[in-house]
């Protein structure tokens, strides 16, 4: 990782601050590409369920996280259940920039700008590297799943489908 690469968004910085190891991986982001996560995978050569994307979800009392794959949709039910709620909708995508601090399409599950509980799908562990949005469209990062559940304080949960 280049110091020009780890500089240049929240995600970075908070990885680097707390010395977790990652890998940066951009990409020329096509506008006209129907998902983010797919075209990630795809152009870096990826398995799609190696590739994580998030989600933000609204509880009726507060926004929170859901990490899955790409080529998986994630389980409202499921969410609110690990979440410990009667029901998660997708959030509005206008707070979910508000509140992470990133665009949809780029939005990190790192560095965001509020502190939301988090909850990563099981299937991430069986991987010894995932990657997620770096913080910005056409900008991943790679990192373990240990260490994408401690900085994020996320829990495992089967939360894609």
């Amino acid at each position: 990782m280049s110091r020009k690469d780890s500089a240049g968004t929240p995600a970075t910085v908070a990885l680097t601050r707390a010395g977790v190891p990652f890998t940066t991986h951009a990409y020329d982001h096509d506008p006209s590409a129907r998902s983010f996560g797919l075209e990630a995978a795809e152009v870096l050569g990826l398995p799609p369920d190696q590739v994580f994307k998030t989600l933000l979800v609204d509880t009726g009392q507060e926004l929170a996280v859901g990490i899955v794959p790409v080529n998986c949709t994630l389980d409202l039910k499921a969410i609110a259940h690990a979440l410990g709620v009667k029901k998660a909708e997708m959030a509005d995508p206008r707070a979910a920039e508000r509140s992470s601090g990133y665009v949809v399409g780029g939005i990190s599950p790192i560095g965001q700008k509020r502190p939301l509980r988090t909850v990563l799908d099981e299937t991430a562990v069986l991987h010894d590297r995932v990657y997620v949005s770096g913080g910005r469209r056409g900008f991943d990062i790679g990192l373990s799943p240990t260490d994408l559940l401690t900085i994020t304080q996320a829990v495992l949960a089967d939360v894609a489908r």
